[in-house]
């Protein structure tokens, strides 16, 4: 194996996703309210973005797919208040992390791909702006420079679990799917990946089946067996 592929929330970051998504929209409420933004129409403007970049085919940037939905729904361009939300996710999203339970091993299991000389991705569903992704990278113990590559609402075109999703990373990043392993805590979104010909472990501390699906994984364990099984590579 040449090349491993990381998620980030539920896996190297463990959360409680419905906990980080109540409160993490409760403080973007609050940031905006003084703009104009009435709260229930905010977040179901997020959902439907969240739900267009989900749908995403390829056409666009999950970035330009999420803010054209923003700007039919307010009927605005996203540069009037697109600095207010940048700011927003540069500081209060911050106070999020109260729903996340960073883990040293996330910083054990990174350094040890690195000894083996594996090419490390962040395969994290590219449904937040980079701000929002490098911030939630630092909760987890973690640097940006950890990644060969980080996927992002910017630089991608689809999300998990379209195989297009993984087939951006492998092209963008010239790996083979054979020489690489996607490691993530969602059966649909995750293992999605071994559809590809990649090796697919799955992480059970936060383990999300919400389709009830199969579990088709390669591996499966907890962080703390994920690092023993990174050791004896």
């Amino acid at each position: 194996m040449k090349n491993i592929l990381f998620d980030l929330d539920g896996t190297l970051l463990p959360m409680d996703e419905d906990a980080f998504t109540r409160t993490y929209f409760g403080y973007l409420c609050r940031k905006m309210a003084p703009y104009g933004f009435e709260p229930q129409r905010l977040v179901k403007t997020i959902w439907k973005g969240t739900e267009a970049m989900y749908g995403n085919d390829g056409h666009c940037s999950n970035e330009d797919a999420f803010w054209k939905v923003y700007e039919q729904e307010y009927g605005e361009p996203k540069e009037k208040h697109h600095r207010h939300f940048t700011e927003f996710y540069d500081k209060e999203f911050n106070r999020a992390i109260s729903t996340t339970s960073p883990t040293p091993l996330a910083r054990e299991i990174i350094d040890v791909c690195h000894r083996k000389g594996l090419n490390v991705i962040l395969a994290t569903n590219p449904l937040f702006p980079r701000e929002a992704t490098f911030n939630r990278i630092r909760w987890a113990g973690l640097s940006t420079d950890d990644f060969t590559d980080i996927t992002t609402y910017e630089n991608s075109t689809y999300c998990k679990p379209n195989l297009m999703y993984y087939q951006e990373i492998i092209d963008r990043n010239g790996i083979v799917p054979e020489e690489s392993m996607m490691v993530g805590n969602d059966i649909t979104e995750d293992l999605s990946a071994g559809d590809l010909g990649m090796k697919t472990y799955l992480v059970t501390d936060c383990l999300l089946n919400k389709g009830n699906r199969t579990d088709t994984s390669d591996y499966r364990g907890t962080l703390g067996e994920l690092l023993r099984f990174l050791k004896q590579l």
